[in-house]
């Protein structure tokens, strides 16, 4: 990446109505730096994400710790590759955890037509960090309350970034309704000291 990380202490969250957890900035990558990593994102050999079976519309790449996921094959060298080394600090600087702790890190493709199910990821993580390239999306979040569903939503902006740890992680399930044009994001994970062992998800 080109250019210098933003300085983080000079910019807040946005003001939402979001759950305990959740975090949000905009504006963390330049233009420049987003066109450059979606270059190198085209040239991934991305997969369908595969669950029980069922291949999903959004497509895959992940580096990092042994934690294979259906659909892909292991490799001998998984590592977190330098070009993508700064967007560990941007979720260090989010999250207040050190760099080192986002051990996991995910390249998805979003096709037109192409979103995620409502969900609450696995346990074995602790904070999850997403970065976001080219069109905007709605993060969706609810919980069940009583017999109904308590439902926030949010605004994800191209080159911002947001955080979902605590409640916001735990208790809440998120989603994003299918989009109208081509969108990736890079989705950074830290693991629970417990969890950390790989193993096929």
């Amino acid at each position: 990446m080109s250019g210098s990380l933003p300085l983080f202490g000079d910019l807040e969250p946005s003001a939402s109505q979001m759950p305990e957890g959740f975090r949000y900035i905009s504006d963390v990558i330049s233009v420049a730096d987003e066109r450059a990593l979606v270059q190198a994102f085209e040239k991934l050999p991305l997969q369908p994400f595969e669950f029980q079976g069922f291949l999903a519309n959004r497509r895959i790449f992940t580096f990092g710790l042994k934690y294979i996921f259906a659909g892909q094959k292991p490799r001998a060298d998984a590592s977190i590759p330098d070009y993508l080394r700064p967007l560990t600090k941007i979720a260090a600087a989010i999250s207040g955890k050190p760099a080192a702790a986002f051990e996991q890190l995910m390249v998805t493709e979003y096709g037109p037509g192409a979103g995620i199910g409502w969900h609450v990821d696995r346990p074995s993580y602790e904070e999850i960090v997403s970065i976001s390239f080219l069109a905007p999306c709605t993060l969706r979040l609810r919980q069940k309350v009583g017999k109904t569903w308590e439902r926030r939503s949010d605004l994800v902006e191209p080159r911002s970034v947001y955080l979902l740890s605590g409640p916001a992680r735990t208790k809440w399930q998120h989603s994003i309704p299918p989009l109208d044009a081509l969108r990736y994001s890079v989705t950074l994970r830290s693991f629970r000291p417990d969890r950390r062992e790989g193993r096929a998800v």
